[in-house]
């Protein structure tokens, strides 16, 4: 009987709390339905494989005009979609609302675009990480709630503690472009006792990418602690279109 219970709990559950779409509001089983899913969460973008901004069709193989120019120190990015309304909403709701209910959501989508790069996966995954300050204010690190469903939909391991902030910065959105890069420099660690990166490729979970140069610093630290390789794994990449 317990057993018994315990499998019908969810279909029981679903019933009497039945969960609403954050978009349209229909009900469903998951935070977004699968029709606002198609209609504003699918990547209909070639990305450069490198920073996974949009390039043109021909070029989808080959690291894009900027990451030749200058290349950052991660050596791939995979993004489930373009960070832009409606999606930005959602971002946002995970991020200072408290939408929990987005992440596994978010891990789907990005699960399925690891999938189609039909690349190596990691062999390890961490998510960027906060300042103790803010960690407090907003009470939970929104990528390590992103990290968790897809290190278990991946079958990758987590190191949830694998870096430390020790520099609690500005915000990046909130500092002007130029100044992006230096508002980072030196800000992450890798914290006590962490686990051997020699050789390893590490995957860095964050719901969003924009300038990049936050996941640029901590590949920076990856590297110089004997990483092989550094793929962001990024809900949403902010177009160039779409950025202050």
């Amino acid at each position: 009987m317990p057993l018994l219970f315990h499998s019908m709990l969810p279909r029981v559950l679903h019933v009497l709390l039945p969960s609403s779409c954050v978009l349209c509001g229909s009900l469903g089983e998951q935070a977004v339905c699968p029709a606002c899913t198609q209609a504003h969460a699918r990547d209909l973008h070639t990305r450069c494989p490198c920073c996974a901004n949009p390039v043109g069709t021909a070029d989808g193989a080959r690291r894009c005009g900027a990451c030749l120019a200058d290349a950052p120190a991660f050596d791939a990015t995979v993004a489930a979609c373009d960070y832009g309304a409606p999606v930005d909403r959602l971002v946002l709701q995970l991020k200072f609302a408290s939408r929990l209910a987005l992440a596994p959501w978010m891990a789907g989508r990005l699960r399925e675009a690891v999938q189609a790069r039909d690349a190596d996966l990691p062999e390890l995954l961490c998510p960027v990480p906060l300042g103790p300050r803010r960690l407090v204010e907003r009470g939970y690190n929104q990528a390590l709630e992103l990290a968790r469903p897809l290190s278990s939909a991946l079958g990758v391991p987590l190191a949830p503690r694998l870096l430390e902030r020790q520099v609690e910065t500005a915000a990046q959105s909130g500092v002007a472009p130029g100044e992006r890069r230096r508002n980072v420099r030196g800000a992450f660690v890798l914290a006590e006792g962490h686990p051997a990166l020699e050789g390893v490729h590490v995957g860095v979970v964050d719901d969003v990418m924009t300038s990049g140069h936050t996941l640029d610093e901590l590949a920076g630290v990856l590297k110089r602690a004997g990483a092989a390789r550094v793929t962001n794994l990024v809900f949403a990449r902010t177009p160039p279109t779409y950025r202050n």
